[in-house]
């Protein structure tokens, strides 16, 4: 699959926010389970480093977002809900950090992602490319507090 990147834009944010319904426990990653993330997400003012996932037919399959804390890039993204499950998951983490490592000239020896615990179809997924669990916390959101990981992929 092709992925083109392009910036975030009303448009795609909206769709993304209101019509991307994931299954089952998945749900937790629907934008409207929190209305913090939900108001977030729809803030042009937040744009900056959120970028949506075209494949090769200018279709929306996903989004990322990259952030920076002490200079290390943290990346966070998501994929339509129709194409999870289905093999895709490592291809697009891989265009994912590929993107952002081009697009930032990000020259640090490794990159940050968090994950919730529960997700153990994406953390086999992370792990398969090199991602290793440093660190356990918990988070409130989505009306309650959920355990996640810290994970690190080393980029040597």
């Amino acid at each position: 699959m092709k992925y083109n990147f392009k910036k975030m834009n009303k448009e795609y944010a909206e769709e993304i926010a209101y019509q991307w319904k994931y299954r089952g426990i998945y749900s937790f990653y629907d934008i409207t389970a929190d209305e913090d993330d939900l108001e977030e997400f729809l803030d042009p003012d937040e744009w900056d480093n959120s970028f949506v996932v075209l494949n090769e037919f200018e279709q929306l399959i996903g989004f990322y977002s990259y952030y920076f804390k002490e200079d290390i890039m943290w990346i966070g993204f998501g994929l339509k809900p129709t194409l999870t499950g289905k093999g895709y998951g490592a291809e697009f983490v891989k265009a994912g950090i590929k993107f952002g490592i081009k697009n930032y000239n990000y020259d640090r020896d490794y990159l940050m992602l968090a994950v919730a615990k529960f997700n153990q179809r994406a953390v086999k997924v992370y792990q398969k490319l090199g991602f290793k669990i440093i660190d356990e916390y918990l988070q409130k959101t989505n009306g309650g507090e959920y355990e996640f990981y810290q994970m690190k992929l080393d980029l040597e």
